[in-house]
């Protein structure tokens, strides 16, 4: 039995590691990988591995972490706020994709009772594809994420109710339980999770805490959220919803930080057996026996809960420019279709052979949604020479690029505003333009990785351009491409990290600045005041230290790496560290003084 298990566990972690890299290489995401993995080992691919449902059971368990470190990231006073969102956003989506789906179901010859049920299954989306995905792209805190986020959150509420419902749409719903009993348990169980969210886990976190071991505390996190997911289970009630709800109840605690650190690791390995899982679930037998039908299904799924989603965007308050991202974000099926659709068949709800059609339909949307978003991407590329989907930029004539309007970029562009220098400031938040809009900014929506956006900015007619992007992949991708359309266009570049400036300046970037260097250098100059030396001597020492510290960066950069020291990743950084520590201590002894001198 533990040689299975441990065989089982080699094999999933060897699909991970070899389709994951793969299908970020070519730019499909982490979540088509994990897909592409478990249709590779599953029962349909090379049948490593054939108890599909046991294995999906138990990675819900991802779904339910990745709920509880969501709701961490909300406090009460947030959720209140955006109740509108949830319950009003939400229940539109909710009534609207369902009743999309109910009648074209009704449509296809399924009779009305069992087309509600499943057209209410399907109008769920997928909470682990569409957060995973946010998260990757950087929209959680935009307004498509926002958006997309209510609705999510009020599809876990949802789907209380409705799988406590079906059972009582059945012929044998008179021997169905008590619904009454059924709403005291589950109201009980959201009470006690309160009550253990809000006054029993702090106390004990802070005993936990106390005894000062790290793993003690890792597996109390651990046993909190799997314990609550437990109690909602036996209250028939959404393992992840509560999850959730505990998340929020400890988003103000001084823990929260420590409760992410411990999660998060457990959280993706959980949530990427789950993708693998789904993956191994596509029955590919009914795919052959029946592919138009199933393409029927999955296709009339996708398009009509994408048209209701794009439709309903607006309410949401989700920009233009992003609504059909929305639609795309969470057009496929989700989890709680797999439980309420196998709820249905077992009550006789909905027949066997259309259990099993909905299952697949609702599997292979989920496989859809990264190439719906490879699609948005590529039309939205398209467009942006036409249409007014990305901005037109109607004054090409400023001497300055800024390439990200961050904490950096927004810094260098105030000051150059302050002066009187016009410049172009280029970024992909929609959120950050408006602020920056109602101030009286400039600043355009685009992605600044297109080369057609850089020519639109007037690149070719600029003297500068400031790349300050977050992204350090981002940084290199717009470097090569202005050094090899506009060679004429001066670079100057923020460095996330020493390996980050090392790759700017094997680039032939030569104005290159590290983002926290020189507030640093302010936060030893302050130090050395505070301990008695004068200011002058101060500022001499971090200037003296500014100007040896690029000599020894200039001399790395100017060396040849060892090949075999860059397949480690991980060590790369305490490789660079001791390297400057070593040229720090040599010239230290070698011009036998205590301290940087002039």
């Amino acid at each position: 039995m533990s040689g299975s298990f441990l065989v089982d566990t080699m094999v999933y972690l060897a699909a991970a590691v070899v389709c994951v890299p793969l299908a970020a290489r070519f730019g499909l995401g982490s979540v088509l990988g994990y897909l592409i993995a478990g249709c590779a080992i599953g029962p349909w691919g090379l049948g490593f591995v054939s108890d599909v449902e046991s294995i999906l059971h138990f990675a819900e368990f991802g779904v339910v972490l990745m709920l509880f470190l969501i709701g961490l990231e909300l406090d009460i006073g947030r959720l209140v706020r955006m109740r509108r969102s949830v319950f009003g956003g939400g229940s539109l989506q909710l009534a609207l994709c369902g009743a999309l789906l109910a009648a074209g179901l009704a449509a296809a010859g399924l009779g009305w009772v069992p087309a509600i049920v499943a057209g209410l299954a399907m109008a769920m989306s997928s909470t682990a594809i569409a957060v995973q995905t946010m998260a990757e792209r950087n929209l959680l805190n935009a307004p498509v994420g926002r958006g997309a986020f209510a609705v999510l959150l009020f599809q876990d509420i949802a789907a209380i109710p409705l799988i406590a419902l079906v059972p009582l749409l059945s012929a044998g719903a008179a021997d169905a339980g008590n619904p009454w009993v059924d709403g005291a348990k589950a109201l009980g169980a959201i009470v006690a999770v309160i009550v253990i969210g809000r006054f029993l886990t702090r106390p004990v976190l802070r005993l936990v805490a106390k005894a000062n071991v790290r793993e003690v505390f890792t597996a109390f996190a651990l046993l909190l959220v799997l314990g609550i997911a437990e109690l909602m289970s036996l209250a028939g009630l959404s393992m992840a919803l509560g999850a959730f709800l505990a998340g929020v109840l400890l988003a103000s605690s001084e823990y929260r930080h420590a409760l992410e650190t411990d999660i998060a690791p457990f959280k993706g390995l959980l949530l990427g057996l789950f993708f693998i899982a789904v993956g191994m679930s596509i029955n590919f037998g009914l795919i052959t026996a029946r592919p138009l039908t199933l393409a029927g299904l999955t296709l009339g799924l996708l398009v009509l809960k994408g048209v209701a989603l794009a439709l309903i965007a607006p309410r949401l308050d989700v920009p233009p420019k992003q609504r059909w991202l929305f639609a795309a974000l969470l057009a496929q099926g989700g989890e709680f279709a797999f439980v309420v659709l196998g709820v249905a068949r077992d009550a006789r709800v909905l027949p066997g052979e259309w259990e099993a059609l909905l299952i697949a339909a609702v599997a292979l949307s989920m496989a859809a949604t990264p190439f719906l978003l490879l699609a948005h991407d590529a039309a939205e590329s398209r467009s942006a020479r036409r249409t007014a989907d990305a901005d037109v930029i109607d004054d090409d004539s400023a001497p300055v690029i800024i390439a990200g309007f961050g904490r950096v970029g927004m810094i260098v562009g105030r000051l150059l505003f302050a002066y009187g220098c016009r410049a172009t400031v280029l970024d992909h938040d929609p959120d950050q333009i408006e602020l920056l809009r109602n101030f009286g900014f400039k600043v355009f929506y685009g992605d600044a990785t297109r080369l057609d956006l850089l020519e639109a900015a007037g690149a070719a007619k600029a003297k500068v351009i400031v790349v300050a992007v977050d992204d350090a992949d981002e940084s290199l991708h717009i470097v090569d491409m202005v050094r090899e359309h506009f060679p004429g266009l001066a670079i100057v570049a923020r460095a996330r990290n020493v390996q980050h400036y090392r790759q700017l300046r094997s680039r032939g970037v030569m104005l290159v600045e590290r983002e926290t260097f020189e507030a640093a250098l302010r936060i030893g100059r302050d130090v050395l005041v505070r301990l008695g030396a004068e200011p002058y001597e101060a500022r001499l020492v971090a200037d003296t230290f500014r100007q040896h510290n690029r000599a020894d960066l200039e001399q790395m950069v100017a060396q040849p790496r060892d090949a075999q020291a860059a397949v480690a990743a991980a060590q790369q950084g305490r490789e660079e560290l001791g390297e400057m520590l070593r040229l720090d201590r040599a010239r230290r002894e070698r011009e036998q003084v205590t301290g940087w001198g002039p």
